[in-house]
């Protein structure tokens, strides 16, 4: 988890929660704390700045002068950039901490070199955690600004030359590309949207292509599996459906193999908002 100087939940309620970055305070939209009431409405007047939606997929941080063009934090030996974006976005997912805690440990477990393949690796926080148990990665994402953000990351944490591959391309396609290639990974990390675009413009939905991009994942690592690990943020995939996939896809029986847990972020005062759902091998 993070360390408490570098990122803390500090509120939640009424859809929106507030969270401090460094020392950058910030109120946004949580959809998941729909339900929820605040529970200290005077603490929310810490916050510099509010983002609100304007469409389905942006808005606007008011005021906008008010928080910096960047900034960084830290998780272990990473080192992430963090930027305001028009979707609300920061460069970093606090959710994911304890799956980069979960990553160094399988490395560590493994006693042998890995190779690991990060699909939709966003700003790389599984790549950096990766790379700092001393993996080797190939890191894809359909975004070229997204993967020269992660590169920047990469070199913030002292990360320039570690063996990372960064593939601008479409995740499905590549995956089917490593595949007739018969290139082989030892574990397979996968943080897919509800709705994306390749490069190409390629259309990516969960619900009809998650299952084929599994598939190919079991086929990439079957010769000698590390580890798996598939997060999601999309309400038709619960923990249930989550686990049933991994579990069948890889190891042909729902029965077998696999654990989902529900990712939470826990507030100051002990409450836990919920942030998708992690399906993980070993368990």
């Amino acid at each position: 988890m993070f360390d408490l100087q570098q990122y803390q939940l500090l509120d939640f309620g009424d859809g929106r929660k507030l969270e401090q970055f460094g020392e950058v305070t910030i109120d946004r939209p949580a959809p998941a704390a729909e339900n929820d009431q605040r529970c200290d409405a005077s603490r929310w007047k810490q916050a510099i700045a509010r983002y609100e939606r304007t469409s389905d997929d942006r808005g606007k941080w008011k005021p906008d002068d008010r928080l910096p063009a960047a900034w960084t934090i830290r998780h272990g030996d990473a080192t992430f950039e963090l930027r305001p974006t028009p979707f609300g976005h920061l460069g970093v997912f606090p959710e994911q901490a304890e799956n980069w805690d979960w990553i160094a440990r399988q490395i560590a477990r493994a006693g042998r070199p890995l190779k690991i393949l990060n699909l939709f690796a966003y700003t790389g926080g599984s790549t950096l955690a990766a790379a700092c148990g001393g993996a080797e990665v190939v890191h894809v994402d359909s975004a070229r600004n997204t993967v020269a953000w992660a590169r920047r990351n990469a070199e913030l944490s002292g990360l320039a030359a570690a063996p990372i591959r960064w593939i601008v391309e479409d995740a499905l396609k590549f995956a089917q590309r490593e595949q007739r290639r018969g290139n082989r990974y030892d574990a397979v990390i996968l943080d897919p949207p509800s709705y994306g675009h390749g490069p190409k413009g390629e259309a990516w939905k969960i619900v009809r292509d998650l299952p084929q991009l599994v598939r190919c994942c079991a086929a990439l690592t079957q010769h000698a599996r590390a580890f798996i690990l598939l997060t999601c943020h999309s309400p038709e995939f619960g923990s249930a459906e989550l686990e049933a996939l991994l579990a069948d896809t890889f190891f042909g029986s729902c029965q077998v193999g696999a654990a989902a847990r529900r990712l939470t972020i826990t507030a100051i005062d002990g409450r836990q908002m919920p942030c998708g759902v992690a399906a993980r091998w070993p368990g």
